[in-house]
């Protein structure tokens, strides 16, 4: 007869009170932030495993659903880029097809297109306006022939400048030469009324001899003739040198040499002076020479 063995009755695990709260270990107080652990059970670890309460940081966070805008903004705004853009393809555009119609219908010409284009859509424009199209090496051969263009006129323009200006001033030496012939010829005819003059005094010799030097240009040396001509003859057209053949006003020597000016010579003050003033500007140059030369030798 076996004797009646002795089971082993497993203890009953104690209940967690309600509300997922553990009981508070000896000396614990209600609210402590630390938290009971819960009493180890060999048998219910044997059949269930450890049971183990996942840690916080390691529980999921809901899911929640992020803004499309705040999604572009930091995936670096590709939407936004996209977007200026193609506003800025559009626009561009726009503006292109403004432009062509502007120069088509803004052109010069009352607001009407030129003529051969009025049935012209934009892409027939387009199309013209890029078969006009040339190479920088033509466009470079078009320059330099303007600039060829505009150098020979700015040429022109120069020469017929300088010719309106020596027109201007042969004018202007014209008119003065044909003042000087006719002051001249105003002071021929006088120095003739007195060279019909017979008998002539000195007085009256040195007023034609004055005129006659006004004419070629020696008013400034008029005092100097005055000066040799009165110690040569004292303005005497009959004046006869008796130590030599000079004679008349200017002492030509032979007297008969001034029948080149005139064949009055001997008697005709106008004819000597004439001739006395050649003289002195084939030698001298002019009177003031003559002078200076007379009184270092006293003979010219």
């Amino acid at each position: 007869m076996r004797e009646p063995q002795e089971t082993t009755r497993p203890r009953p695990q104690e209940r967690e009170p309600q509300g997922g709260s553990r009981p508070r270990r000896p000396g614990q107080k209600p609210g402590s932030p630390q938290k009971a652990r819960a009493e180890r059970d060999p048998a219910t670890e044997r059949r269930t495993g450890p049971q183990r309460k996942a840690k916080p940081s390691q529980r999921r966070p809901p899911s929640r659903t992020v803004p499309r805008k705040r999604r572009e903004r930091e995936d670096g705004e590709p939407g936004i880029v996209r977007r200026v853009l193609t506003h800025t393809v559009t626009i561009m555009s726009a503006v292109a097809v403004l432009l062509i119609v502007a120069v088509v219908y803004l052109s010069p010409g009352g607001g009407k297109p030129p003529a051969g284009t009025e049935n012209m859509s934009t892409n027939d424009m387009l199309a013209l306006m890029n078969k006009s199209q040339m190479s920088p090496v033509e466009a470079a051969a078009i320059a330099r022939a303007k600039e060829r263009a505009y150098q020979q006129q700015v040429k022109t323009e120069r020469l017929a400048r300088e010719k309106a200006k020596r027109d201007a001033l042969h004018a202007k030496t014209r008119a003065k030469a044909l003042a000087a012939a006719r002051a001249r010829a105003r002071a021929s005819r006088s120095a003739a009324a007195l060279a019909r003059l017979s008998n002539t005094s000195a007085a009256q010799n040195k007023a034609i001899g004055k005129q006659m030097n006004a004419l070629k240009g020696w008013s400034g040396c008029w005092p100097s003739l005055l000066t040799m001509w009165n110690h040569e003859s004292g303005w005497n057209e009959h004046a006869d040198n008796p130590g030599s053949d000079a004679y008349g006003i200017p002492q030509a020597l032979p007297g008969s040499k001034m029948a080149s000016a005139g064949p009055n010579w001997q008697t005709n003050a106008s004819t000597q002076i004439s001739w006395g003033l050649g003289y002195v500007e084939a030698r001298y140059g002019d009177p003031c020479k003559a002078w200076a030369f007379w009184q270092a030798h006293h003979w010219y």
